[in-house]
């Protein structure tokens, strides 16, 4: 007993002792944003790679959080250590996803898929539409830009290449197709977890905002083509027997040893596969619609095509473990996902010193309308996403700055209206984390992008810069929902945002307590 009264002693002391935070002033204020300029610093100036510059940022917030608060480096990275916890549900689903592209990729899938775009009277112009199109129906598929885009990239690269399109034109339009599901889909980690931030259901969420995503779609798809005829590229309908043959024998052999799945897909395109084996794709289509968890709509995909694919004597299941499956896990695991979550602990780390708190004043101060918030609400996801370099940190780090932007400004009596309000918050998150993404040249998603394009089609180094020349759906995505945000433009009923919904008098505003960070 008396140890115990000797130990509560001593806590009780200790408390005493610990030093109150610091108090908020101009020097603080900057010096919360240090980690976040030395980022960008370190990624954008130095090139140096985001799984180097993550761990450097997220200590360095978290020094500056021990010097702000007066803690010690325990307590400075737990923030860090819970943002990570949150986000591991999207590992699996990477995991999953970069599996199902192998499989895609070496079963036979997306061979009968450019088989079947050849049979359709492909062309150098039509190539890039259709690329948007079918990529952004995976994406939706299976949740996921990434795996959309690693499964899609070898198909409409090559099928380019062979037709006489444009390869940067081509991997835009796969970019912006593999973002469609991300930003859309029921089965999207993205759009769960904006959705849950903002205590919206998702398929609240996904019935408001399908008409527009849809309309984006198909403008974008009309803006690919005619972009394609201005570069004047070939409208003749391509032979694929012939056109196989112009692939040089060496590029071959490289993507054998860098991408054996990518070099195994145009083998099967030059010698032909059962057209049944693109029944994968539906497959995981079906199951997403009637919403069946994320992760057995991927892994269907993957037996299916295991399935199909030993019936077709394209794959047997040690091939399907071993050098597919494994392949794709390890990939995730060897960059990606370590990379998240030091994104994410660096994201946890800012927002628990507050650093977007001055850009939420702001935003606020700068609005005369319920309107005019919304927007700002979007202009501040999209800074945010450019200074955390990842969509999962931004909604993680920026949904509880956002909901608190509207409920501490807005008058809002109507629980409809209040949902609404919610509803475009998370598209705001989902849309300028996932399609704003493709404007930051230093964000993990062109950067992903680029390497996996240069990987299954190494005839072109593509960069960062090549993803966002001519992505035209993120350009019209991004800048309708400002636009239709902003204006408060009622082109669709279901898409506008509540009306006469006034902002709060600053004397009924609830009173901020004076407290350190």
């Amino acid at each position: 007993m008396a140890k115990e009264s000797l130990k509560d002693e001593e806590k009780n002391t200790e408390k005493k002792m610990a030093k109150e935070p610091r108090k908020d002033n101009t020097f603080t204020a900057i010096l919360k944003f240090v980690p976040l300029v030395a980022f960008i610093v370190m990624v954008v100036v130095f090139r140096l790679d985001l799984l180097a510059a993550a761990p450097i940022a997220a200590f360095l917030a978290a020094c500056v959080y021990m010097f702000l608060r007066r803690a010690n480096f325990t307590e400075a990275i737990k923030p860090g250590v819970k943002a990570a916890r949150k986000i591991v549900m999207i590992f699996f689903i990477l995991m999953f996803t970069y599996g199902l592209a192998e499989c895609f990729m070496a079963a036979g899938v997306g061979a009968a898929l450019i088989r079947i775009c050849m049979a359709g009277g492909m062309t150098g112009r039509s190539v890039a539409p259709v690329a948007l199109f079918v990529t952004a129906l995976l994406s939706f598929s299976i949740g996921s830009s990434w795996g959309a885009f690693a499964a899609s990239a070898p198909i409409f690269l090559w099928l380019s290449y062979i037709v006489g399109g444009d390869p940067v034109l081509t991997v835009c339009a796969v970019a912006g197709g593999a973002c469609f599901g991300d930003n859309t889909s029921f089965i999207s980690g993205n759009v769960a977890l904006a959705s849950e931030l903002q205590g919206v259901s998702v398929q609240a969420r996904v019935r408001n905002h399908m008409l527009w995503a849809i309309l984006c779609l198909a403008i974008s798809m009309v803006v690919f083509y005619f972009v394609g005829l201005g570069l004047g590229l070939s409208n003749v309908r391509g032979d694929l027997s012939t056109a196989m043959t112009k692939i040089p024998a060496e590029v071959v052999d490289n993507l054998a040893v860098t991408r054996p799945s990518a070099a195994k897909l145009l083998t099967q395109v030059r010698d032909g596969v059962p057209v049944y084996l693109v029944l994968p794709i539906f497959v995981v289509i079906v199951m997403s619609l009637f919403k069946m968890n994320t992760l057995l709509c991927l892994g269907a995909g993957m037996v299916s095509s295991l399935l199909l694919g030993t019936i077709a004597g394209t794959v047997g299941f040690n091939e399907w473990l071993n050098d597919l499956i494994l392949k794709g896990y390890s990939d995730a695991g060897n960059w990606t996902v370590i990379m998240m979550l030091w994104i994410a602990a660096f994201g946890g780390i800012m927002d628990a010193m507050g650093v977007f708190d001055p850009l939420a004043k702001l935003a606020v101060k700068a609005s005369k309308n319920s309107n005019m918030l919304m927007g700002w609400c979007g202009v501040l996801a999209f800074v945010g996403n450019m200074a955390l370099a990842d969509e999962s940190a931004q909604a993680v780090t920026l949904s509880p700055v956002l909901r608190d932007i509207a409920n501490d400004n807005l008058e809002i009596t109507n629980p409809e209206d209040r949902e609404k309000f919610g509803i475009r918050l998370s598209l705001l998150t989902t849309t300028m984390g996932v399609y704003g993404s493709e404007m930051v040249p230093w964000h993990c998603y062109p950067v992903f992008f680029a390497s996996i394009a240069t990987a299954v089609y190494p005839l072109m180094n593509f960069t960062p810069y090549d993803i966002i020349s001519r992505n035209y759906m993120s350009f019209i995505t991004v800048g309708s929902l400002l636009i239709l945000t902003f204006t408060g433009l009622g082109i669709l009923k279901g898409f506008r945002l509540p009306k006469n919904v006034p902002l709060k008098k600053k004397d009924k505003l609830p009173p901020k307590e004076e407290s350190a960070l």
